[in-house]
């Protein structure tokens, strides 16, 4: 009986353990998603401002396209002549994951 219970015990830790990487695994590869759901859409709207790709939609209309086509969805976008900055969002398991990227030409030298 108590080899039994023993077996048992180890079985229920060993799930849970299990359980326990594969939910940190899920949010790690969610975070990574959601980074590039972001770079893609600031540089697809940055993209689209400059005029580098000729698009009919609005700069901020098509980052929110290009996040949705990641699996995320965009939540902020600002134009400040060239530069788009964007904040996408996603969920995994109930809870939020959001990244921000920012495109647009390279700053000036020590202009940070």
């Amino acid at each position: 009986m108590a080899g039994s219970a023993l077996a048992l015990g180890g079985i229920v830790v060993t799930a849970v353990l299990g359980l326990g990487a594969a939910m940190a695994g899920g949010a790690g590869a969610t975070s990574q998603r959601v980074a590039a759901a972001a770079d893609a859409a600031a540089l697809a709207a940055a993209d689209a401002v400059s005029g580098a790709v000729a698009v009919e939609a609005e700069p901020c209309a098509l980052a929110a396209r290009v996040a949705e086509a990641h699996g995320a969805a965009l939540q902020d976008c600002r134009l400040d002549g060239l530069e788009v900055v964007v904040h996408v969002v996603a969920g995994y398991a109930g809870f939020p994951a959001s990244a921000g990227a920012r495109a647009g030409p390279a700053s000036p030298e020590g202009a940070e």
